[in-house]
């Protein structure tokens, strides 16, 4: 496990409580089926660093790929989104409205910032 520390440092993980189970929650984006439990985050967190772990090393041995973090991922920037030809139109006269392209208009929306 130890050769795979600098990897499994680099993976998302997301951690939450649950009520119904009276524990913190703890998943690796990278890692969608694995989930671990722990009393406190930081338990949670180290469980599932260990189930990672865990998990490549099982991987590795089936000759499967090994999913790169999300943080290491170059990624090129492009979307491409199918949607109802009634939404298209309503997006392209919003656009127009606010005097900007769809994909302005569109990344205005997802935008987080």
């Amino acid at each position: 496990m130890k050769a795979n520390n600098d990897l499994i440092e680099k993976y998302t993980y997301r951690v939450e409580w649950s009520e119904e189970d009276h524990a913190h929650i703890a998943h690796c984006l990278e890692f969608p089926s694995l989930m671990a439990h722990g009393n406190t985050i930081g338990k949670a967190l180290s469980e599932i660093e260990v189930a990672v772990a865990t998990s490549i090393e099982w991987m590795k041995e089936d000759g499967e790929v090994i999913p790169e973090p999300f943080g290491t991922k170059k990624y090129k920037g492009n979307i491409s989104l199918r949607v109802p030809a009634d939404l298209h139109r309503s997006i392209a006269i919003r656009a127009a409205e606010e005097g900007v392209s769809i994909n302005q208009y569109v990344l205005s929306r997802i935008s987080f910032a």
